[in-house]
């Protein structure tokens, strides 16, 4: 039976979670964190986030709690925002194991993490999934200009609560696209200056042979 959740956070903050918090210390400040709120509509930080984002991994669970985590990738912006408690995404086909479908299957229960690396930020998101298959619209509205991949399916993500974590241990890397593209636009700078130098370089020379 699902237990009756008071604040947003329940769904991460059980009572055994609680109990423990208890223990070490930290209730007090998360009964704070409580009072507070968790966001459980998607807002204009998010929605932006999430448009920037290429990557995240996607957590879901067997009828008897094996979890399961898969990445899932693509263009910026791929996972859409489709109102202000639904994301979604179009399945692209992969290996066939088909974990994730068997799971959402006989437990709705889902999780996303949006990790961004270079800016050493990540966004938790709790919620339940359910996998929409033969709806040619949704599918096609859903895949991404140009993306080489095949859309196999479409996954909906209702959003039960969402957070934000700090920074601490995040390490700081960067897509090499970016990389790629800061490097040619170094390099197009220097090409500049070195114009002109050379030109500047010429002047002094025309001026020298003049005075001469």
């Amino acid at each position: 039976m699902t237990a009756v959740q008071t604040y947003a956070s329940d769904v991460a903050f059980t009572p055994a979670v609680k109990a423990i918090q208890a223990r070490k210390g930290s209730r007090e400040a998360y009964g704070r964190v409580e009072q507070r709120g968790w966001r459980t509509e998607v807002d204009e930080n998010l929605e932006a986030f999430l448009a920037d984002a290429n990557s995240f991994y996607f957590s879901t669970a067997s009828a008897d709690g094996q979890p399961y985590i898969q990445h899932r990738g693509g263009p910026k912006g791929f996972l859409k925002v489709l109102d202000k408690q639904t994301l979604a995404f179009a399945d692209y086909a992969g290996n066939q194991q088909f974990i994730t479908q068997g799971n959402l299957s006989e437990n709705a229960k889902a999780y996303i993490f949006v990790m961004d690396y270079a800016h050493r930020r990540r966004v938790k998101i709790w919620g339940e999934a359910r996998i929409v298959e033969d709806d040619e619209a949704l599918t096609t509205s859903l895949m991404p200009k140009g993306y080489r991949a095949r859309p196999e399916q479409v996954i909906l993500f209702k959003i039960a609560a969402w957070d934000t974590n700090c920074p601490q241990h995040i390490p700081q890397k960067f897509d090499a696209s970016d990389v790629a593209a800061a490097l040619a636009a170094r390099d197009a700078r220097i090409a500049e200056l070195e114009a002109e130098v050379a030109a500047l370089k010429g002047e002094k020379a025309d001026l020298s042979s003049n005075e001469s």
